[in-house]
């Protein structure tokens, strides 16, 4: 049972509740709905993670991967092994991180400086300049790097949210929500 209560589409903002009622029908957007003027920069930002960024989507979804166990966030292991399968990730891929054992030989050296740079960065906050260094030499941009790190942080917030808050599991609906992320919330 949630910690706190999934917000009451009925007693939302018109604006607010459309956007709710067009998004796959997932607790984490029915607990964030709570939130109702930040809900939908929320949303945007998310999407703008999933479907617009130069960083190859397959790094960024075994960052995700990383991230949720890292915090142990259940709900976003989830959500996002799917979509990390959608993306080209493999089972040997997903189920080295789901071990936590980075040096796993299904994991290439580009994979391994990502995944050991994003663990750096959720146990240390800042990570080293050996981890940075490693993205950059296994061809990541600046850019690259930087949108590595609003992911990072954006689903380390999911993840706080989710365990907090004691978002109930959902089936899985990756394919779902990957393709929300790309419509966007509603025009109005």
């Amino acid at each position: 049972m949630a910690r706190l209560p999934y917000a009451d589409p009925e007693a939302l903002p018109e604006r607010v509740r459309e956007t709710l009622e067009a998004l796959p029908p997932l607790n984490v957007f029915r607990m964030v709905a709570n939130a109702e003027t930040a809900f939908r920069p929320w949303l945007a930002l998310g999407g703008a993670l999933l479907s617009s960024l130069e960083l190859d989507p397959r790094l960024r979804e075994l960052a995700i991967l990383r991230v949720g166990r890292l915090e142990r966030a259940e709900y976003e292991w989830v959500q996002h092994v799917p979509i990390a399968r959608a993306v080209g990730a493999s089972d040997e891929e997903i189920a080295a991180i789901e071990r936590g054992d980075l040096d796993d030989g299904a994991l290439d050296e580009q994979t391994r400086a990502v995944l050991a740079f994003t663990t750096e960065a959720v146990q240390e906050v800042r990570a080293s300049d050996g981890a940075l260094s490693a993205l950059l030499d296994h061809g990541l941009s600046p850019r690259e790097v930087v949108e590595l790190l609003l992911v990072i942080s954006y689903y380390m917030g999911v993840a706080r949210i989710a365990e907090t808050a004691g978002i109930e599991l959902d089936a899985p609906l990756g394919d779902d929500v990957a393709a929300s992320a790309l419509r966007g919330p509603p025009e109005k």
